[in-house]
C-alpha cells in the first residue's frame, strides 16, 4: 500500500485561522481510472485568496466545509497514467489540495515544460501560475498603465503585488509599495526596483504615505482593501484606476470591517474607475502572459521571489503565517523532491 498524507478542514475558523482548525490523515493513495492520471504532489502554493473561502466570501470557491481535504494547486509529477496525452513521468500542474496523491482527469490537468521553472518545477505555482496571471491581466488589461504614470501596490511584498511592481517598472511607471515591516520596504526598493516603498505599520504611516505620492496616484493596484485603501481614494488623480485584486485586510476575521469611508462621493468628483476582476476570466490568453514573462526574465526585469517551507505536515503553520504578513513573494510548501 502506498500512504497518502492529507491534510484536512477539522474545523471551520469562527475567527482567525489556526493551526488547530486542521488535521493530518492518512489512508491508502488513490488508483486512476480511464483517462485519469495518479499525481504525486512535489509542490503546493498557498495564498490569502485561499481564506476566503474558507470564510465563505469567494463565490467562486463553493461554500466552505469541514471534513475535507484543504483545496490548493499543486506542481506534480504523474506517477501512473491512463491517458497516452499524459506519459508517466510528466510535470503538471493541477489542484490537487494539500496531499500527497491525487487523482484527475487527464484534460484537466496542464503538462507544463521542465524548461520553463529554471530547474526549480514550484515556479509554475507563482510566476507561471495564478500569481503571474494576476499580476499580468490585473494591471495590464484592468489598469492600463502608460510610461511615466504613478502606480501604488499595497501588499506590495506578497504573491502577486512583488511582481506587479516590477511590472508597472517595465512599462515605464513610478511605482510606490506599501507592505509591513522596513525589511520589505527595504527589499522593494534594493531588489525590486521599486521607487519608493511605505511601511504601514509606521506610528507616521499616513504622512509617509502622503510623502511618497506627492503628484497623486495614476493606478491604485488594491489586494488589501481595509486603510490603504482608503488613503489611496483620498490621493487618486482624475480619471486614475483602482484594481480591485484582493483584500486580505478582511478574510482573516469573522467581523470583516466597512468598506472606506467616501465611496461613492471620490470615485464621482475625480471620475475614478474601480474595477474587480477574476483571473479565470483570462485563461485564453495565459500562454501570451507566460511568454511575455519569460522573456523578462531571461532578461533579468523581472525576478520572482519564493518564500519556502517544507514538509506537507507544516502547511497549516504555512497558511497562519501567510495571514499574518509573513511571505516575501509566492509561499510555497515543498511535500516531495
Amino acid at each position: 500500500m502506498t500512504e497518502n498524507r492529507q491534510i484536512i478542514i477539522d474545523s471551520l475558523p469562527t475567527g482567525r485561522l489556526e493551526p488547530g482548525n486542521y488535521a493530518l490523515r492518512t489512508g491508502e493513495a488513490p488508483a486512476p481510472g480511464g483517462g485519469e492520471v495518479l499525481c504525486r504532489t512535489l509542490a503546493i502554493t498557498i495564498g490569502a485568496g485561499q481564506r476566503a473561502g474558507l470564510q465563505g466570501s469567494a463565490s467562486y470557491a463553493g461554500a466552505p466545509r469541514a471534513g475535507i481535504v484543504m483545496s490548493g494547486t499543486a506542481v506534480a509529477r504523474v506517477e501512473a497514467s491512463n491517458d497516452d496525452s499524459v506519459p508517466v513521468g510528466s510535470l503538471v500542474v493541477c489542484p490537487a489540495g494539500w496531499q500527497d496523491y491525487s487523482v484527475h482527469a487527464a484534460s484537466k490537468v496542464r503538462v507544463v515544460d521542465h524548461g520553463d521553472s529554471d530547474g526549480d518545477p514550484a515556479h509554475h505555482l507563482g510566476l507561471y501560475g495564478t500569481n503571474g496571471m494576476t499580476a499580468y491581466f490585473g494591471l495590464f488589461d484592468v489598469g492600463d498603465p502608460k510610461e511615466g504614470q504613478t502606480v501604488l501596490v499595497s501588499a506590495a511584498a506578497g504573491s502577486v503585488g512583488h511582481l506587479v511592481g516590477q511590472m508597472a517598472r517595465i512599462a515605464g511607471c513610478r511605482v510606490v509599495g506599501v507592505a509591513g515591516g522596513e525589511a520589505k520596504c527595504r527589499l522593494l526598493i534594493e531588489e525590486l526596483g521599486f521607487d519608493a516603498a511605505v511601511d504601514y505599520k509606521s506610528p507616521d504611516f499616513r504622512t509617509e504615505f502622503r510623502e511618497a505620492l506627492p503628484e497623486r496616484i495614476d493606478i491604485y493596484f488594491d489586494n488589501t482593501g481595509g486603510e490603504v485603501l482608503g488613503g489611496a481614494l483620498r490621493r487618486m488623480k482624475i480619471h486614475g484606476r483602482i484594481v480591485c485584486c484582493g483584500v486580505v485586510s478582511q478574510y482573516d476575521t469573522s467581523k470583516p470591517e466597512p468598506g472606506p469611508f467616501g465611496v461613492p462621493g471620490l470615485l464621482i468628483n475625480f471620475r475614478v474607475r474601480m474595477e474587480g476582476f477574476l483571473v479565470f476570466d483570462y485563461a485564453d490568453r495565459y500562454g501570451e502572459a507566460r511568454s511575455q514573462m519569460r522573456e523578462w526574465v531571461d532578461a533579468g526585469k523581472l525576478v520572482p521571489k519564493q518564500d519556502v517551507f517544507k514538509g506537507l505536515e507544516r502547511a497549516p503553520e504555512a497558511f497562519v503565517d501567510l495571514l499574518a504578513g509573513g511571505n516575501v513573494g509566492t509561499r510555497i510548501v515543498r511535500v516531495s523532491s
